[in-house]
């Protein structure tokens, strides 16, 4: 019983496993859901999606899947057992509307019907009575009056006289490679953390406290430990104006979710590539900046350090002396860069361009090669990569 579609949701990546698949048969078996894909699809989401940073690829698998069906006999199939299928159906008859089935010749040849009218029917049908449509007397189709059938795309009846409700679902592909919003975003950086106890004990220990109290004859012997803390530090550095303008939505909401998870962060802006200095006020960028040996004379190498920007500028900016476009650097931007890598342990770039328009040279490639290759798109699964490698 739905051994297909299990498969068929793995092989869209979402790790489900062979016990939140027999979750779902038992849930079925105990009848939580009958007769109606929307709370299939609910349901069976429940069951086999345990994180919703999956739910976009559960959705892809659910329309293939059921995107191939185009008969009741198919989805009788694929859905459920035959034989269950009908007597759970009888269970839920009461014995007035098991004799209005009987007037039609039985629920076998109900549905023997409806698959012969699909056959004949090509075309939308309206009114009538005889073909699957919406409106009229006919048995089968939406909006209708026949106490004996079988509705077809409508969730509700008109009359609550349908045998069976069969509605079909448009399910919208969504994509997990898009830009993040807030909330996504703190959930990515959750996996940087790196907890410590400080600060004064007022935290009962319940496991040291139980061996400290049995080890005492019984008398209670009470342990405190302070609270557990996410000890991570990080820097931020982010590029502002030129061709990052068109991203300062995104970078504003990284911004916000970064404050709100680490309790150790600074954060400082640069234009285009990291020179002799950055600032913390862009209104006074010209006349209030901070020199990049203070931040590496400050800051101690265990800090994790976070660029975001495009990479996108010419790429002598990168490489030569003077080649900032606001001011004359002494020295390249590329030995700015190679004494933050080499000063701190953990250095990535996140670039908010999609990793497809990455160019194969260029200043982009330059800047991925000073950072050791660790450039990450600003999406989902490049977030949770980044911060997987910072947290080593």
């Amino acid at each position: 019983m739905l051994i297909d579609f299990f498969m068929e949701v793995r092989r869209a990546r979402v790790p489900a496993t062979l016990r939140e698949y027999l979750d779902l048969i038992e849930a079925m078996e105990q009848g939580l859901v009958f007769a109606d894909m929307e709370d299939f699809y609910f349901l069976a989401r429940l069951c086999l999606v345990k994180d919703e940073r999956h739910y976009d690829k559960f959705d892809r698998a659910f329309a293939s899947y059921f995107k191939g069906i185009e008969n009741l006999d198919e989805l009788l199939q694929a859905v459920i057992p035959d034989e269950w299928l009908r007597s759970e159906f009888a269970k839920n008859l009461s014995d007035e509307e098991k004799a209005q089935i009987e007037s039609l010749g039985g629920l076998e040849e109900l549905i023997e019907t409806f698959k012969k009218r699909l056959e004949e029917q090509k075309e939308r049908h309206q009114g009538g009575n005889k073909w699957i449509g919406t409106g009229g007397t006919s048995p089968f189709g939406a909006d209708g009056f026949n106490p004996e059938g079988i509705r077809v795309g409508q969730k509700q009846g008109r009359h609550g006289k349908a045998t069976k409700v069969w509605e079909r679902r448009e399910y919208r592909d969504l994509d997990d490679s898009i830009t993040l919003g807030i909330r996504n975003i703190k959930m990515a950086l959750r996996r940087l953390r790196k907890f410590a106890r400080q600060g004064a004990p007022d935290q009962l220990d319940i496991d040291t406290t139980i061996s400290s109290t049995a080890r005492n004859g019984g008398y209670l012997d009470l342990k405190m430990v302070p609270e557990r803390h996410n000890t991570v530090k990080v820097l931020l550095f982010f590029d502002v104006g030129g061709s990052m303008d068109p991203h300062v939505r995104v970078c504003e909401e990284l911004f916000s979710a970064c404050r709100s998870e680490f309790k150790h962060m600074e954060y400082f802006y640069f234009h285009n590539f990291i020179y002799e200095s950055v600032w913390k006020d862009n209104i006074r960028r010209m006349n209030a900046t901070l020199p990049v040996w203070d931040i590496l004379h400050k800051y101690t190498s265990d800090y994790r350090v976070i660029f975001i920007g495009d990479a996108t500028m010419a790429p002598y900016e990168v490489s030569h002396p003077g080649g900032s476009i606001e001011h004359w650097n002494e020295e390249a931007g590329a030995t700015w860069m190679e004494r933050v890598r080499d000063h701190f342990e953990r250095v990535v770039w996140i670039n908010p361009l999609p990793e497809d328009y990455w160019s194969p040279g260029g200043s982009l490639a330059m800047t991925r090669q000073l950072v050791e290759n660790q450039m990450y798109p600003l999406s989902l699964q490049g977030l949770e990569d980044a911060m997987r490698y910072l947290s080593r």
